[in-house]
């Protein structure tokens, strides 16, 4: 299973990003589908996490109401959608894949298949 993540930039605060996973090796409708994201000097932490059937989906308290995951398995693709954008949100995002089942993005050791990440930086 290998993960393809994209969609980060450079944006003022306020803005909007979609990042994009594609899942490529196995149908995404088996995975729970995890957003991470850490920034220079902090532990990966996760932003939110999407249940395999794609009904349950937990969020970090900092992105609630900003930030919408989703996952198409019909495209084997899996999205964050980013919103009101502030400073705080700069980091390196990656997307995870597990075969968890369930919406909780810990332990990190549960998620065994990872993207290599993109960068979204947002500026004031």
């Amino acid at each position: 299973v290998q993960l393809q993540a994209s969609g980060g930039g450079f944006v003022q605060a306020g803005g909007s990003l979609r990042l994009s996973c594609v899942i490529s090796g196995d149908s995404l409708v088996d995975y729970s589908i995890g957003w991470f994201r850490q920034a220079p000097g902090k532990e990966r932490e996760g932003v939110s996490c999407t249940s395999s059937s794609g009904f349950t989906i937990s969020y970090v308290d900092s992105v609630k109401g900003r930030f919408t995951a989703s996952k198409d398995n019909a495209k084997n693709t899996a999205y964050l959608e980013m919103t009101s954008l502030e400073v705080e949100d700069t980091a390196v995002y990656y997307c995870a894949a597990g075969l968890l089942g369930g919406s909780s993005c810990t332990p990190l050791s549960w998620w065994s298949h990872w993207g290599q990440g993109t960068q979204v930086t947002v500026s004031r």
